[in-house]
């Protein structure tokens, strides 16, 4: 089923309405229970989203562009700030932005360091350092804002970049380094401390990547059994900022995150002023102008509501299950765990040459559990990509989810891997993906098992296996071609 085009000229009722939205719901993965393990973050305490929900409708109508004519919007985001600046290593100098989400606050943090390095450095070909394990968004935020992206290769046994190699990478024209806590698609901390002495040795801001990890492991740490962590935030001499998301293990509703600045100094170089034009004049914190008041006062409401023990008994219980997962996955024939994680996100690689992580995940997803497919790169395998949250952080949960894992590895091991055309390989690597014309894009996405109508197949692997055989540019290219065939306006 699919929304209709345009409005009707008399319009459903409510209830008719409600049903349709939840007939297109139907095809959607579960966002309650604990068995999408990414994309979406479920405490699994009861009442919260209602009372996310009931925040929400109170403040839906207030605008945050003019925090002077609403100034409900300053105190819900300054209690905000303040609350992740207290668990981050904040000081009384800490300011900070509240964000649509972890990929406006990590565009926002290279905004700011670029804007820094012109006008106190004079850097006019500016770069931004990143561990090849860096989030996608900080690529993003460089093709944006113009600066050139300088990766780092990690070690290929634990997954973490080395303070060495990013001094070796160090030039005039850095104007940030970026080190993950966790990188999202291994779970480990970078060695946070050693990066930002070296990028401060040089004059150069250093932003940590705690999305989504910061108040998870900002919490486990005030925990009594609490494991080693290395440190990450911001009471670490040299970091300069941190983003923090709490629509992830905050468990607030989408939309939520928090950009971290060690100053009010630093923040003003990444806020947008204007008064040259006949209209009132702007200025903006974020890369959004109007913006719903909805989301944060949502937010305020969940992280007033489940409090600083109530996230902290979360955490445990989350550490808990990723331990229990990790020795447990390392238990089935044929897989195995990639690095040491020290946050809640596991990748697990097949160890045997047969197995096909990504027909594992089709497997599983059959049994009604959805784990993410990561694609090779570098010195990283194909892997599955699990995300802990606190609904599946029990003991019959995790054995529920082992029990499927290892049937499904069983069934992808006799259905065998997917399997690339060697001349497929061999023609992606001689192709220009700039060149390209839509009928040789027809032809590659039709060898990958898309078609025009744009429906995804069933099973991914063999898509999956099609794309990560092609180089990345290439990749690139044909991915939001994929991804625009399911956007169809006309029909």
């Amino acid at each position: 089923m699919s929304a209709s085009a345009a409005p009707r000229a008399a319009g459903d009722d409510p209830g008719t309405l409600l049903a349709r939205l939840d007939a297109l719901r139907a095809a959607d993965l579960p966002v309650r229970g604990g068995r999408t393990m990414a994309y979406v973050y479920d405490s699994g305490l009861p009442g919260t989203e209602e009372l996310a929900t009931a925040a929400y409708a109170r403040f839906a109508g207030v605008n945050g562009l003019d925090m002077t004519a609403f100034p409900s919007v300053v105190a819900l985001e300054n209690d905000l700030v303040r609350a992740a600046a207290r668990l981050l290593g904040g000081t009384e100098a800490t300011a900070g932005t509240f964000t649509s989400g972890g990929t406006e606050s990590c565009l926002l943090a290279v905004l700011t360091a670029r804007e820094h390095a012109r006008r106190t450095r004079g850097v006019d070909a500016p770069e931004v350092l990143l561990p090849e394990t860096a989030h996608a968004a900080f690529h993003k935020a460089a093709a944006l804002f113009g600066l050139r992206a300088v990766t780092v290769p990690v070690d290929p046994a634990t997954f973490r970049v080395s303070a060495a190699d990013v001094a070796a990478a160090l030039t005039d024209r850095t104007a940030l380094v970026v080190v993950s806590a966790p990188s999202y698609a291994h779970g480990v901390i970078d060695p946070v401390a050693e990066v930002a002495a070296v990028s401060a040795a040089r004059g150069v801001l250093c932003h940590v990547d705690a999305c989504i990890g910061g108040w998870y492991l900002g919490h486990l740490r005030r925990a009594p059994d609490a494991p080693e962590l290395p440190p990450f935030d911001l009471s670490v001499p040299g970091v300069s900022s941190l983003s923090v998301d709490l629509h992830k293990y905050g468990y607030t509703p989408k939309g939520a995150s928090i950009l971290l600045l060690r100053d009010a100094e630093l923040r003003r170089y990444g806020w947008f002023a204007h008064a040259a034009w006949p209209g009132c004049p702007v200025v903006n914190a974020t890369l959004q102008g109007t913006k719903s008041a909805g989301l944060p006062a949502a937010a305020w409401a969940v992280v007033e509501h489940i409090g600083t023990e109530g996230y902290t008994e979360l955490a445990r219980r989350v550490h808990r299950a990723t331990g229990d997962l990790v020795r447990g996955i390392g238990a089935v024939d044929g897989l195995r765990v990639l690095g040491s994680p020290d946050a809640s996100l596991v990748a697990v690689a097949a160890d045997e040459p047969g197995l096909d992580p990504f027909v594992v995940a089709d497997e599983i997803r059959q049994a009604g559990w959805y784990l993410q497919p990561q694609p090779a790169y570098g010195s990283s395998p194909a892997t599955l990509h699990l995300t802990v949250t606190a609904a599946v952080a029990g003991e019959e949960s995790v054995a529920a989810l082992l029990e499927a894992l290892t049937a499904a590895v069983s069934r992808a091991r006799e259905r065998g891997p997917a399997v690339v055309d060697p001349a497929l390989r061999a023609a992606a690597a001689a192709s220009d993906p700039d060149a390209l014309t839509p009928e040789e894009i027809d032809v590659a996405l039709g060898l990958a098992g898309i078609g025009t109508s744009g429906a995804l197949p069933d099973r991914m692997a063999p898509v999956l296996a099609v794309l990560q055989a092609m180089p990345p540019r290439l990749t690139e290219r044909l991915l939001p071609e994929v991804i625009g065939r399911l956007y169809r306006a006309g029909e």
